[in-house]
């Protein structure tokens, strides 16, 4: 929550204080925002196809309306940044999960967005074979002339049954909030396709905004923004802060092994440390790059506002985003657990006599 309203991390969440920078003042942060921002929007491209268009943003043609957020090459480029900022957050690492690489050899990326994670965990385990399904569906890599030749992509709608022939070793799920109604059937179905000992790994938000400094308050356009989108989300039942319930989700679907970790991103470039400073830079880019992707479907088509006031709203969201008007992050949840073991089977006796 904005300010002092926000809710005290759990023992799970706590992370340590990050110590903001005031050495640049906020009137010149807006310029230097969208300098840096365009070092690492400059390389960043993708094919555009036919999809269907709602408030000038192309949406998913896939089951269409399903999904909030859009599907053309602005999201694009944003995943693109986004999974930058979700892999220094989490220590630079594709996933935490401790997979045996002998022994992962069929791995499911649920929600592969651009396809990045499933190519680089493929250059990463090249023994590994990768199918990757997405219900929000995009523009994959292989429609592009890229990907690895040990991944594969399919459009598919997670929250239908699965019909995938055989059991996963591994299975990756990212950033899903806001796209499932159903997260412990969802949890579950991973659960059941998972090889005996397999592990599976969710990453995901706690979408609420916070601050260790009461920097951020409910008289910011931001707090009211995330108010009201948010409670949107939740209105048409796509939960936009998933993580902190994942590791009880998995407990109740039978994983073991059960481990939890929390990460705090920054949203802007705020941060004294300098690596957090530039995860901070990034993050804030593609927020404000997404704002009207996270904002139109659910303002104008749930709480029923005008596009004008919309945009309004978003270009006040924008101006603090950009700045240090508020040292805010939010909460990063990792889960990962393991399915339990087949059990062992006893050998034959002497006395037993075969079947025929």
């Amino acid at each position: 929550m904005a300010g002092s309203e926000a809710e005290e991390p759990t023992p799970a969440q706590a992370q340590p204080f990050i110590e903001p920078d005031n050495a640049e003042t906020a009137d010149e942060d807006e310029g230097i925002f969208d300098e840096r921002v365009s070092t690492y929007t400059a390389s960043l491209s993708s094919s555009v196809i036919d999809y269907p268009t709602e408030h000038g943003r192309r949406y998913h043609a896939f089951r269409s309306g399903k999904y909030i957020m859009p599907n053309d090459d602005r999201e694009l480029v944003r995943l693109d940044l986004l999974h930058v900022v979700m892999v220094r957050t989490v220590e630079d690492k594709l996933h935490h999960a401790p997979i045996d690489p002998d022994r992962t050899h069929s791995v499911l990326d649920i929600g592969t967005g651009t396809g990045v994670w499933a190519m680089e965990f493929g250059d990463e385990y090249p023994g590994s074979e990768r199918e990757s399904t997405c219900p929000r569906k995009r523009l994959q890599p292989h429609t592009t002339g890229m990907g690895s030749p040990n991944v594969k992509f399919e459009v598919d709608d997670v929250e239908s049954e699965w019909t995938f022939p055989d059991p996963f070793d591994f299975i990756f799920c990212r950033y899903m909030a806001g796209s499932i109604a159903d997260w412990p059937n969802l949890v579950k179905n991973v659960h059941d396709h998972l090889n005996p000992g397999g592990w599976a790994e969710f990453q995901d938000y706690d979408m609420q905004y916070r601050t260790d400094d009461d920097s951020l308050t409910d008289e910011h356009s931001t707090s009211k923004w995330l108010k009201v989108i948010l409670g949107a989300a939740n209105k048409v039942g796509r939960n936009p802060s998933p993580g902190p319930k994942l590791a009880t989700w998995a407990r109740d679907a039978g994983f073991e092994n059960v481990t939890e970790k929390v990460f705090k991103m920054p949203i802007g470039p705020w941060p004294k440390d300098p690596y957090l400073k530039e995860t901070g830079l990034i993050n804030a880019a593609q927020v404000v790059d997404g704002l009207e992707g996270f904002s139109m479907r659910l303002l104008c088509g749930v709480e029923g506002w005008s596009e004008t006031e919309v945009q309004v709203l978003l270009a006040q969201v924008r101006k603090e985003l950009k700045g240090k008007a508020f040292h805010s992050y939010v909460n990063f949840h990792v889960v990962y657990g393991q399915k339990a073991a087949a059990p062992a089977t006893a050998p034959a006796t002497a006395d037993e006599e075969p079947e025929a």
